[in-house]
This record gives C-alpha cells, structure tokens and sequence, in this order.
C-alpha cells in the first residue's frame, strides 16, 4: 500500500511576532517547526503502513531548509522524503500552493507508483486556511475525508476507507474508495518518537528534491505571487486583555460552591439572569 503525507515547515508559532510598524510577522530569528496537525495525519499514515505494509512518502513544499523538516519524518518512520522547491514558488497563496502540490504528487505517481491515500493535516498553525488538503484533492480527482477524527477500517483488497469524522452537532461515520485525500484533527493519536534506526537513516539519507522543472510543472504563471490572487491587507497582533480573573472562595459544599459561582456571574453580567428567565419561560 502506498500512501503519501502533505506536511508543511512553518514558524514556531509560540515565538511569532508581530513588527510594531509595519505590522508583517518578523520571521527572522524564529526557529521553524513540523506544522503540529500534519504529525498526526503521519501518525495515521504510519500505522496503516505497519498494518497493511506498504511505505509512506513525505512531500513538502518550501525552501531549501525545508529539508529538515522532511528528515524529522523520515526520523518518525516515513519511508520517502521529497522536497519541491524553486524560487517559482515564493509568495504562494493556497491557490497556487494546490497547483503545486497536485502537480508534484503526480509526478511522484509517475516515479514511485499510484498513491492509495494521500494525508494532510487539517489546517497549518501559520495559515489557518484549511483550504490545501482539499484544494489538492479537487485538482486531482480525488475523493476526500476532511476533519478525521479516526480511521475504522482500511481495506487495500476491497479499496475502501471508513473513518469517523467530526461535525458540528455529532459524529459522522464515512466510507469510501481509494485512492482517496484524508485530513486528520489534532490530538486524535499520540506521535511516535522513532527508533535509533530510523533517526540513523534519517541522517544520511537521500532528499528526494525537484525544482519546478523537475516536477513537471510548465505553467509557472500559476505558481508563487503571479498564481495566487488572494491578497493579505494586514496582520496584526491582538491587544492584551486587561480583565484578569477573579478567585471564588471555596464553599463547604459542591453545590454551595456552584451558586457562589453562578452568583458572581450573575453579579458580573446583571443582563444574563434575566435572559435566562426569559428562556425559561418560554421553553
């Protein structure tokens, strides 16, 4: 069985800041990391190689450096590392990223086999557009799974999926063919560390890295800043709030303690009680 994980390096996002005049993310000097959501879709992709055999190919999109973070999966266990990079790129928005992206994973197709599931996270911590998985499943044809909270079943003979996916107001159960795109939730598995192995072979291996070129893509016009029409007006850092919260002595009894909290929000918030009653009435 051959799957492939989309992952993305992007900025630590707990160490971002914000230029106090121009308003731009100040990337300098902000150490990069493996985007969290994709780790847990090549969780998902590696289990399913353990069980059903098979290997996992990683592919990323990015600059050159962006091969550090495509040796810590092939660290985790990832079989395949390719890197698609060229300066043709730069700038892309999620348009453009898709045709990129779409582009590479047939020419990984053409090199290495038919992919049987193509994994992505759900959405990157530095974009959170949740727009790529999806966008590269319609450029390709390819039924998609998006907001995986767990995969059921996997049968390769019978090249069907089902999985458990997150809705709002419940859970859905899904089934359907392969080749297929899955995106997975955050925390819906814990991350494997990796063997001494893999992080040996990790080290010397060989990144796979093709330039726009090399991967088959001829029209450039639809990639980097010409092929992204989308247009980022301003990012800004939200102001500190200056409320702090307020401590609620401890009451003998737990239901003593649940009215002093509900009367301090009450006390807080004086419109709130009355709507209450009103809803109360009328239900």
């Amino acid at each position: 069985m051959k799957i492939l994980v989309c992952i993305k390096q992007v900025p630590d996002s707990a160490q971002i800041r914000v230029h106090p005049v121009t308003n731009t993310i100040m990337r300098q000097g902000v150490p990069t990391i493996v985007n969290p959501y994709d780790l847990f879709s090549l969780e998902e992709a590696l289990r399913l190689r353990d069980k059903l055999g098979g290997e996992v190919t990683v592919l990323t999109m990015g600059p050159p450096m962006a091969s550090e973070a495509l040796r810590k999966t092939l660290a985790i266990g990832a079989d395949r590392a390719v890197l698609l990079t060229d300066r043709a790129f730069a700038g892309s928005d999620t348009l453009a990223t898709t045709y990129a992206l779409a582009q590479a994973i047939r020419k990984i197709e053409e090199t290495f086999g038919p992919q049987d599931v193509v994994f992505a996270g759900k959405q990157t911590i530095d974009g959170d557009t949740a727009q790529v998985g999806p966008g590269v499943a319609k450029r390709l044809n390819l039924l998609q799974l998006t907001y995986v909270s767990k995969i059921v079943s996997c049968d390769k003979d019978a090249r069907k999926v089902v999985v458990e996916r997150r809705a709002e107001g419940g859970v859905q159960l899904l089934e359907t063919k392969m080749p297929c795109l899955i995106t997975m939730l955050e925390g819906v598995n814990e991350v494997r560390r990796g063997t001494i192995d893999d992080s040996l072979r990790a080290a010397r291996a060989e990144i796979v890295t093709w330039s726009a070129k090399d991967a088959g893509i001829a029209e450039l016009a639809k990639c980097g800043l010409k092929g992204s029409p989308t247009i980022v007006k301003k990012v800004f850092a939200p102001a500190p709030r200056t409320e702090r919260a307020f401590f609620i002595e401890p009451q003998k009894t737990a239901g003593d303690s649940a009215e002093a909290v509900i009367g301090a929000i009450f006390a807080r918030q004086s419109s709130l009680e009355g709507d209450m009653a009103k809803l109360a009435g009328s239900a």
